[in-house]
């Protein structure tokens, strides 16, 4: 069996490391503060009686309470099954496998390769300055590429995109290539939105998910923003019943009023958490808070964030280590939790730097 598989499998999938999520590196845990997620668990009302029925592909009320939500109209908008699929959809849509290119700016979100990987996409990078900004001029100097992936705010770094720089990327690639803006956690960073920027850039192509601040990880509910050339070039490619049916009818619930009410009370008080966490890391032993905290979550550096990462897991605490992304070395990233875990998370290491001689 192993011979036939060897001799099937596609080539290019041969050393594909898959993404590495807590949920597969690890078995158990009592804090999740790993994948910036929401310490928020609303509930929701779903009703069974069209299960027996195939759900819509594109659920009207999900789209148009979206459009409503982003400031766009309902023809720029495709719902998608989490933001990664809006991901593959544009990479198996404007991309040749074998032949064409992405461009990515690490540190950043894993996806954007492991996606291009899977299609035969090959991958080129203009890795992000120390101080995390743009490298517009590499970026602009990177040639034969179709799609632009720039996550903002940034994850795992937590910075935003300077204006200038998006605009003059935007414009360079004007008549070659779709810049794709990830947005999955523009509610901790509100201002600094692009979504009323796409009539201005017809190449401008915006990710957005209910993932994070919406608190619906679970749901796996995403949007892809951009003009309309582009939402019915994606039509052609997703499949005919992505949104299942209950996911529909609680995402056009978490998009209602009251729903959007509760997001934005949610997501001051993780604001408010933030800041208190990053506050106190700060005086830990020997941390040093890197990036920004524009996200849901603290990046931090420390030499010993590998003993560090391993007394958390022993005592049930899971946060994310960031140390194999590229500049990044001894840093982990930590979401923000409820009042509770973040108080835990600060005690646990305080005693870690207490256990190991550091100054705390």
């Amino acid at each position: 069996m192993a011979d036939l598989l060897s001799s099937l499998i596609n080539q290019n999938l041969v050393d594909l490391k898959p993404y590495e999520s807590a949920r597969r590196l690890f078995s158990g845990g009592q804090d999740w503060l790993n994948a910036n997620e929401s310490p928020y668990a609303n509930s929701y009302q779903v009703d069974s009686d069209r299960f027996n029925r195939y759900p819509s592909c594109q659920p009207e009320a999900v789209v148009s309470a979206y459009a409503q939500y982003a400031g766009v109209k309902t023809s720029e908008l495709i719902v998608t099954r989490g933001a990664d699929e809006g991901i593959e959809l544009l990479i198996r849509t404007f991309c040749t496998p074998g032949e064409d290119n992405i461009l990515i700016c690490p540190p950043t979100y894993g996806m954007y390769a492991i996606s291009a990987e899977t299609c035969n996409i090959g991958i080129k990078k203009a890795p992000l300055k120390t101080d995390f900004s743009l490298d517009v001029d590499a970026i602009c100097a990177t040639d034969d590429v179709n799609l632009v992936f720039i996550c903002a705010p940034n994850n795992p770094t937590g910075t935003t995109v300077d204006a200038a720089d998006l605009t003059r990327v935007l414009e360079h690639f004007a008549d070659s290539a779709l810049v794709v803006v990830d947005e999955a956690y523009i509610e901790f960073d509100k201002q600094n939105s692009w979504a009323d920027k796409l009539a201005q850039y017809p190449n401008l192509v915006i990710l957005r998910t209910l993932s994070k601040a919406f608190a619906l990880a679970g749901l796996r509910c995403g949007f892809t923003l951009a003009n309309r050339n582009v939402i019915d070039a994606l039509m052609k490619v997703i499949a005919p019943y992505p949104i299942p049916e209950p996911v529909a009818q609680i995402a056009e619930q978490a998009l209602s009023h009251e729903g959007k009410t509760q997001v934005e009370l949610q997501v001051d008080f993780i604001n408010r958490e933030k800041q208190v966490l990053a506050d106190a890391l700060s005086e830990l032993g020997d941390i040093e808070l890197v990036g920004d905290t524009r996200a849901n979550f603290v990046l931090f550096k420390t030499a010993q964030s590998e003993q560090l990462m391993e007394y958390l897991v022993s005592q049930g605490m899971l946060i994310r280590d960031q140390s194999k992304q590229m500049n990044l070395q001894h840093c982990l990233r930590a979401t923000v939790g409820n009042e509770e875990q973040n108080l835990r998370l600060r005690k646990l290491i305080t005693e870690f730097f207490n256990q190991s001689g550091a100054s705390a």
